[in-house]
């Protein structure tokens, strides 16, 4: 995965989720202030020939890749895709009372938990229609991510990326270490490296969001995919003697975590791992956004985060998937159809892909000749997965995430010895949240 864009590399809030704070609790619940006006759909009649699209995709490189696929698209059926592109926050700010609204025909939208959200609310469309016709150029692991909790598709995945754990095979080689399978074999590695000079794992917390990716990796090896969604949804109890144990295994972790992570980006962090300061880091694919040397670029590997319970191995992965959904009213209905049925396909998604190179198909079909080895194995990891997450802001309220989940995460990192009283308030701050929907 190379940089999209041209210029320093930036986080891309497009690889999290933005429904942010107070705010979002509102729009959540289908409250909050009306605001149309800013994320409203295009409005226009029915029309045979037309599909409207409400996109969050702003910046210029995905925008550009979309481009290409609508034209594609229009050649192949003489449909025209009319776009609606807002501010990539804005549009997610938004979504509540854009889709209450008059929406889009189509709009892109998040996999898994915020997917089901709006299906549940009745505010999208059934696709099982266009799931008799894609079904099989998914993978089993994403065609679980686009239906909702009916039981129904609503979801056509477009692109996905996995989190890991990234190295590089220099240091490894120089060192003799070997990526570790077992939880063992993980804490015996951050040892070694520690004693050899290296910070075994780069860390940087200072935007709150990535400790909730390490949370997410211990608590689906430690208690498997299922126990993990159920605690995501405020279905499991956070008091569970299963959530307590996720962060024992984490403290066992904690010495060998970069320090100063407080006053640290991820990307910063990422250049630590590049300048071979440190032995490996925990994120996204992402990470090779900051490997703007093309030498440290083909030196970046990764490995999945190790086996803790051999009842889960590592049968779960980290992958956040875009794609689009059906709002609830579209004007025209077989119009849609027919392009969530091109969507769907491996070749609208090698498109996509020929202008945004910074993730993979979500298609098991899709032709990866021109992947680079960092993209095949991402690809392959995803593609080979029993279950997919799709990180702790998209596969739980956003409101919790934020006013709870991070700060909580990060008081555990600065005391982890008080993590039962820190536990016992999220539990109680769950039950209010949740209760709000």
């Amino acid at each position: 995965m190379r940089p999209s864009h041209p210029g320093p590399p930036v986080s891309s809030p497009g690889r999290r989720t933005l429904l942010r704070g107070a705010g979002a609790a509102a729009l959540l619940a289908g409250g909050g202030v009306p605001l149309l006006s800013a994320c409203g759909g295009s409005g226009s009649a029915a029309d045979p020939k037309t599909v409207t699209v409400g996109s969050n995709a702003s910046d210029p490189v995905p925008k550009k890749a979309f481009e290409n696929v609508y034209a594609d698209f229009r050649k192949q059926s003489g449909i025209t895709v009319h776009v609606n592109t807002k501010d990539h926050n804005t549009f997610q700010e938004q979504i509540n009372s854009y889709l209450q609204g008059t929406p889009d025909d189509v709009f892109n939208w998040f996999a898994g938990y915020r997917m089901q959200f709006f299906a549940a609310k009745k505010l999208a469309t059934p696709i099982d229609d266009v799931w008799a016709k894609i079904g099989d150029n998914f993978p089993d692991a994403m065609k679980k991510l686009s239906k909702g909790e009916d039981g129904r598709y609503y979801f056509v995945p477009m692109t996905s990326y996995p989190w890991a754990v990234f190295y590089r095979r220099s240091v490894f080689r120089q060192h003799g270490y070997e990526p570790p399978a077992t939880w063992d074999q993980l804490v015996a590695l951050c040892k070694r490296m520690k004693s050899d000079g290296l910070v075994p794992i780069a860390f940087g917390d200072k935007d709150a969001w990535p400790a909730m990716g390490t949370f997410d990796q211990l608590d689906f090896r430690l208690n498997g995919y299922r126990f993990h969604v159920d605690l995501m949804a405020g279905k499991a109890a956070w008091t569970d003697p299963r959530v307590k144990n996720v962060f024992d295994h984490w403290a066992e972790l904690l010495p060998y975590h970069q320090d100063g992570f407080m006053g640290r980006t991820w990307q910063q962090a990422a250049q630590s791992l590049a300048a071979e300061q440190a032995g490996m880091y925990l994120l996204g694919s992402f990470v090779a956004q900051q490997f703007t040397d093309k030498a440290a670029l083909d030196d970046l590997d990764f490995f999945p985060f190790p086996e803790i319970n051999p009842a889960y191995g590592q049968d779960t992965v980290e992958a956040p998937t875009d794609g689009y959904m059906v709002s609830r009213a579209p004007k025209n209905h077989a119009g849609v159809v027919k392009l969530l049925e091109y969507l769907g396909t491996p070749a609208a998604e090698e498109l996509y892909l020929r202008t945004d190179s910074s993730v993979v198909a979500a298609s098991g079909k899709a032709d990866t000749s021109a992947y680079s080895p960092l993209q095949k194995k991402a690809f392959d990891m995803i593609g080979k997965a029993g279950n997919l997450t799709q990180f702790m802001d998209r596969d739980s309220r956003p409101d919790f995430t934020s006013t709870v989940m991070q700060p909580g995460l990060q008081q555990f990192l600065q005391n982890p010895k008080g993590v039962d009283g820190l536990l016992s308030s999220v539990e109680r701050q769950k039950k209010t949240i949740f209760a709000s929907s």
